[in-house]
């Protein structure tokens, strides 16, 4: 069964949405707390260690009304039920869509094709477990006989956003191993982590499905050449391990089969962090962190598939998100983690939400003519509070912005925590709010400055606030907005879970990187191929 496809820009609840928006635009959040002093208490989610509190937005209780008959008109319940179902909703590619089978509970039933997948999640989940105990205890080891201390995660995209994020984000928790992460094709990137690295003592995961991404593997080889510069070939077995679906060029490769993982065609890369693809992650932090970091992920699949939609935390900030971008025409949206563990979180989702969600053709295969999609940008809170804030404040752009923090500190640092956390609330306040004229005149403010000292406020935001920082709760984090992703995607009735915009680049590169050795420049515009001429100068 197909998802369904309706236009949202059709249903009666748009139009209702339309006409709401006229009504209400020039409204100032700081008015309708006046006038509700409920407001707060209505529009926030508890649950279990998540507090969600989404009342500093522009929005009234018509609004949120008019938000949850639209996802009923484009009928994203029975859109939820197809994705669990394992259905091919990946139509244009023809796959299922089942990360969430990933961190299900083993007696849980997911079928693809028929064929009941659990048992070999399970499977491959405890060869994870067993290959990361037997490194983290030095039972396996190098070929001069010395145990581990790095680790090098080689891949791109999902291959790389997701564990990379992970790794940064549980530091906390983190063993003995050092984990690198090489993406970038430049040589500049995987030269620098060599430095690093001892041959005798460091394990390779290299991580690509189909084993012919161009990166991956110019980075593999870069890195198999330095290593058997000291190291015999029959020792790559020991040192390398792979994640992929293309058995035969792994073994070609010198990777021992019984160190392949195997991934599968119903888990988009972006979402694959659950799978094998998150071994780095395991090997970091212990595979029992990691299976807490699937189950917390799971907790937010529950939450989502069978939670009422007014208090469906996925669903409510998807269809904020969706009010923002096609009704007051927000562009972007700005992700702030008051942790500095969370360093990487707005770059990983930049993958998640504008991959998937990048899409100018709808699932009936004709051109849109509403937006889809949001610009995604973030760094910690306090760091970003003084660098990009001023825009948000006081910019003539409305950009909405989710804020995360927690509750608690892991080092214990009150005084720290307790600075943090005053920025955390006081940032969403002040947009908020803003600072009226008479309040800067207070102030003592010369006649002169005082425009210059006068904010609007009237600034959205969400506000999430988990109460610690760990496994369980990053991997709920990461799922509530992979869902958010998923309702945007059925909302805009666009396909999510393809790519094909990223396949063109790929293609022209591996063309203009065989002319290289060429006299002849052809079938190119005239500026690169005038820029081609310039580099190839210089060869």
């Amino acid at each position: 069964m197909p998802l369904p496809s309706v236009n949202p820009t059709t249903t009666k609840a748009w139009e209702k949405l339309r006409v709401h928006y006229k009504n209400i635009k020039h409204e100032h959040m700081k008015n309708l707390f006046a006038q509700d002093a409920e407001r707060a208490n209505k529009f926030t989610i508890k649950w279990e260690d998540f507090y969600v509190d989404f009342s500093k937005n522009r929005i009234t209780e018509d609004t949120f009304k008019y938000l949850l008959e639209l996802a009923d008109e484009v009928k994203l319940k029975d859109a939820i039920k197809s994705q669990f179902s394992g259905e091919k909703i990946n139509q244009t590619e023809e796959r299922a869509v089942l990360h969430t089978a990933l961190r299900a509970p083993k007696d849980a039933q997911f079928f693809v094709d028929g064929r009941h997948v659990m048992p070999e999640i399970y499977q491959v989940k405890q060869k994870i477990e067993n290959f990361t105990n037997s490194i983290v205890s030095g039972q396996k080891k190098g070929f001069t006989g010395k145990p581990f201390t790095d680790v090098v995660n080689i891949g791109i995209g999902g291959s790389d956003l997701g564990p990379a994020m992970v790794v940064e984000s549980l530091q906390y928790y983190k063993n003995h191993l050092n984990v690198h992460f090489v993406s970038n094709v430049d040589g500049d990137h995987v030269n620098e982590v060599i430095k690093k690295l001892n041959a005798e003592t460091t394990l390779f995961v290299v991580v690509s499905k189909t084993f012919t991404t161009q990166e991956t593997l110019s980075n593999a080889n870069t890195l198999k050449t330095w290593f058997l510069q000291s190291a015999p070939k029959d020792a790559i077995a020991k040192h390398f391990v792979a994640v992929s679906t293309n058995t035969e060029s792994v073994k070609n490769f010198g990777i021992d089969k019984a160190n392949i993982f195997p991934m599968w065609d119903w888990v988009g890369g972006r979402f694959s962090l659950w799978s094998a693809v998150g071994l780095s992650i395991s090997l970091a932090v212990g595979y029992n962190n990691f299976d807490s970091l699937l189950k917390g992920a799971h907790k937010m699949d529950t939450h989502f598939k069978a939670e009422d939609f007014k208090t469906n935390i996925p669903v409510v900030l998807a269809l904020i998100s969706v009010w923002y971008n096609n009704f007051f025409k927000a562009e972007s949206e700005a992700v702030i983690g008051y942790s500095q563990y969370l360093n990487q979180f707005a770059t990983y989702l930049q993958q998640g939400i504008m991959e998937s969600n990048g899409k100018s053709i709808d699932r009936n295969g004709e051109a849109i003519d509403y937006e889809t999609g949001t610009l995604i940008w973030g760094e910690p809170g306090t760091n970003s509070q003084h660098a990009f804030f001023q825009l948000i404040h006081q910019g003539t752009k409305l950009i909405p912005a989710d804020f995360i923090g927690f509750v608690e500190s892991l080092h214990g640092n009150e005084e720290h925590h307790d600075k943090l956390i005053s920025n955390f609330l006081a940032q969403t306040e002040a947009l908020l709010n803003g600072k009226t004229k008479e309040e800067v005149i207070a102030e003592g403010t010369s006649k002169e400055i005082i425009p210059f000292k006068v904010f609007k406020g009237n600034k959205p935001t969400n506000t999430i606030f988990i109460k610690k920082l760990t496994p369980e709760s990053l991997g709920k984090l990461i799922a509530m907005y992979e869902h958010k992703i998923f309702v945007q995607g059925i909302i805009w009735n666009i396909f999510s879970y393809d790519q094909f915009g990223v396949e063109l680049g790929k293609q022209l590169a591996n063309k203009i990187l065989r002319e290289f050795n060429n006299s002849a420049v052809s079938n190119h515009d005239s500026s690169t191929a005038n820029l081609l001429d310039y580099y190839k100068k210089f060869k």
